[in-house]
């Protein structure tokens, strides 16, 4: 069976990845900052028979990730998912649309989302490449958000947040290209609206049912749709 790799897994869309994905049989390699303080994570794993492999990291932490890399040296993953992503101190559940707006930035919290926002999916690309490499999938995915389309905003605000995922979506246009020698895709997805800690509650669309559309789109990726950016509902989004 095949192998996935899931960065953020503790808790949200990553937990629910690691659900869906164990489910179907695949081996889960699923990340945390602190893995013993997900209950619901240890309890999906101990069920898992084995298939659930959880390693603590922190995705800032640019050792670690080396260190990871090198303890899975060998190991073949047909999808790594950059999961992890903050919107820092101030979310969209917690403030809404007042959530870094203009004359209210805290620069220090800016410069934290981008270690794990921006910095983060493209040093775990680096470090886990050979191990996507020889795979026989070959996928790289970002959770980014539709928020990050400059085209799309109309709204303004939320300067952090828009910045840094903006900026991962040109990673990943960068790296599609720059690996598709090796064979690998990379693209950046949105999940949708999704209830969660970061987007609340009462977000219109639940978390099992946004991470089974980016299952999918994840599923049917070709080297042709390598670079774009997709929607959890199939969907291209803009820039």
């Amino acid at each position: 069976m095949p192998t996935v790799l899931i960065t953020g897994a503790g808790r949200g869309l990553g937990l629910e990845f690691v659900r869906q994905y164990a489910a179907d049989g695949w081996t889960v390699i699923a990340t945390a900052r602190t893995p013993e303080r997900h209950a619901e994570l240890a309890t999906l794993t101990k069920a898992a028979a084995g298939r659930i492999k959880v390693h603590a990291l922190d995705v800032t932490d640019h050792a670690a990730v080396d260190t990871l890399a090198a303890r899975l040296a060998g190991v073949a993953v047909d999808v790594l998912i950059n999961n992890s992503g903050t919107m820092g101190a101030q979310s969209f559940a917690g403030q809404g649309m007042q959530a870094q707006r203009f004359g209210g930035l805290d620069y220090e919290d800016w410069a934290y989302q981008f270690r794990v926002n921006t910095l983060g999916p493209i040093k775990m690309s680096e470090a886990f490449v050979e191990h996507v490499a020889a795979s026989l999938q070959k996928k790289i995915v970002t959770l980014s958000t539709v928020i990050a389309s400059i085209g799309s905003n109309n709204l303004g605000g939320l300067y952090a947040y828009r910045s840094t995922k903006a900026g991962v979506n040109a990673i990943m246009k960068s790296m599609a290209l720059d690996l598709a020698r090796r064979g690998i895709i990379a693209v950046p997805v949105h999940p949708g609206w999704a209830a969660t800690d970061m987007g609340g509650l009462n977000a219109p669309v639940r978390p099992q049912h946004s991470v089974a559309g980016l299952r999918q789109v994840i599923a049917g990726l070709t080297k042709e749709k390598s670079g774009r950016f997709w929607q959890w509902d199939g969907k291209e989004l803009g820039w």
